[in-house]
């Protein structure tokens, strides 16, 4: 067994691998972590502790103390370390509240069970609010990042980044009470994306009723710190649902032919479903179904009676996400009809697809440019066809929800929902200056039109 560290600060920390596997791999992914520093980033000025060895855009660098950045790390951190799953947030939103009551962020208080809404006031009360929002649950995955603050959880990681969401948010929050924005700026830290409750809870407690723009973010770890993805239109699918039970007649595995066998069925549906996107949907139009989970039979000698089929249908556009449904249905009913089963298809709707307003896409954008540069801000180079419950709040109030940079050069590209992701933190910093910006520039931008 090869034991491989990786430098504090790098976003891999202390993990075991077997020498002729995934250890040698870390311990290139070592090696190219003690490169040069690039041009453009520099180390955070400070003489220790946990946020030591960030290396941060200048500008950004400039916008934190060296005590904002060592308390901002030491919340991620804590937060990491001790995940919470969805709707069971409580010591995650204790410590979020407190933070926010110490930042002297006004009307700090829970909602919608497990979150946290809180105020900054702007120069101009008359002028519509604006909200940034950061999402704070976690994930029934055992950790095996190796990190020393890695999660104290059984079963329960951070694996998509919203320890960071969280931590960035309060870094917002900071800057916008130290230079605030025109209008006020609510400040929403979320429970329950995972499960895409949290933001219709969120909305239907009422506070964002009198907001005039959102912004939230992602972690991102195909691009490196320093890196934003803002556009507008789609930027995220509406991630879908099904399940199809499969029912036959049981029989002995000797003697098939007294049973109506609907593992076969499932395989076949299975096999057919692969059409449905390479020739039912536009070729221009991204579109994914996937079989996730089959669950069939209980003993190697026995057809069982029924078999169960659990997939997911992404999609960008809404006439395709009704496509996909309606075809993943009749595959499933035409296949299992041929092979003389039933089939019961459910078709279970989740989020709809992230759609960036233009105006607040353009907002993002050009804030953006001032904080980490006009060359390293782009448009997605393909279609992100995962979810995100942000696009409930974008069906209701204009907005913009932008990708964000998390890796270090040389770092490798681990993807989110897996035991090893590991976001560099100084995307914290990035993520909170680009927020903040954005929130900025619709507030003045709002406050021209609402004065006009």
């Amino acid at each position: 067994m090869a034991d491989c560290a990786f430098p504090r600060g790098s976003g891999l920390g202390r993990t075991t691998r077997t020498a002729t596997g995934p250890g040698r791999l870390a311990d290139r992914l070592r090696r190219r972590s003690r490169r040069r520093v690039p041009a453009g980033l520099r180390a955070a000025a400070m003489s220790g502790g946990p946020a030591a060895s960030l290396r941060l855009p200048e500008v950004v660098a400039r916008l934190y103390s060296a005590g904002a950045l060592a308390e901002l790390v030491d919340l991620r951190r804590t937060l990491h370390a001790d995940p919470e799953l969805s709707l069971q947030e409580e010591r995650t939103s204790a410590r979020l509240q407190r933070t926010l009551d110490e930042l002297g962020v006004d009307g700090v208080t829970r909602v919608a069970g497990t979150g946290v809404v809180g105020r900054i006031p702007g120069r101009d009360r008359k002028a519509p609010p604006v909200a940034v929002r950061g999402d704070i649950d976690a994930l029934p995955i055992q950790e095996d990042t190796g990190l020393p603050f890695a999660s104290r959880n059984q079963g329960v990681m951070h694996a998509c980044g919203h320890d960071v969401h969280a931590s960035w948010t309060v870094a917002a929050a900071r800057l916008l009470r130290d230079e605030p924005a025109a209008g006020d700026v609510l400040i929403v830290l979320q429970p329950a994306e995972e499960t895409g409750e949290g933001a219709t809870a969120i909305l239907s407690t009422g506070v964002l009723d009198d907001v005039a723009a959102i912004f939230g973010a992602h972690v991102d770890l195909t691009f490196e710190v320093g890196q934003a993805m803002v556009q507008p239109g789609a930027v995220g699918a509406a991630a879908d649902r099904f399940e199809v039970e499969l029912r036959g007649k049981g029989a002995h595995g000797a003697r098939p032919h007294q049973g109506l066998d609907p593992i076969v069925g499932a395989a076949q549906v299975v096999s057919a479903l692969q059409t449905v996107v390479s020739r039912r949907m536009p070729p221009d139009q991204p579109a994914v179904v996937t079989v996730g989970a089959i669950e069939a039979g209980t003993a190697h000698n026995v057809i069982p009676d029924r078999a169960v089929l659990k997939g997911t249908m992404r999609s960008l556009d809404p006439a395709i996400r009704k496509s996909l449904a309606d075809e993943v249905r009749h595959v499933a009913e035409s296949v299992a009809a041929a092979c003389r089963l039933e089939a019961r298809v459910r078709m279970l709707q989740g989020t709809p697809a992230v759609l960036n307003d233009r105006r607040a896409a353009s907002w993002a954008s050009e804030a953006a440019a001032t904080v980490i540069g006009a060359e390293s801000v782009r448009p997605l180079p393909v279609a992100n066809m995962g979810g995100e419950d942000f696009a409930f709040y974008l069906q209701r109030i204009p907005g913009c929800f932008i990708r964000v940079g998390a890796r270090r050069p040389g770092d490798p590209v681990v993807g989110a929902h897996t035991p090893y992701f590991a976001p560099a933190e100084e995307a914290i910093f990035v993520g909170g200056a680009l927020l903040a910006a954005a929130a900025r520039r619709a507030s003045a931008e709002l406050a021209g039109v609402s004065g006009s």
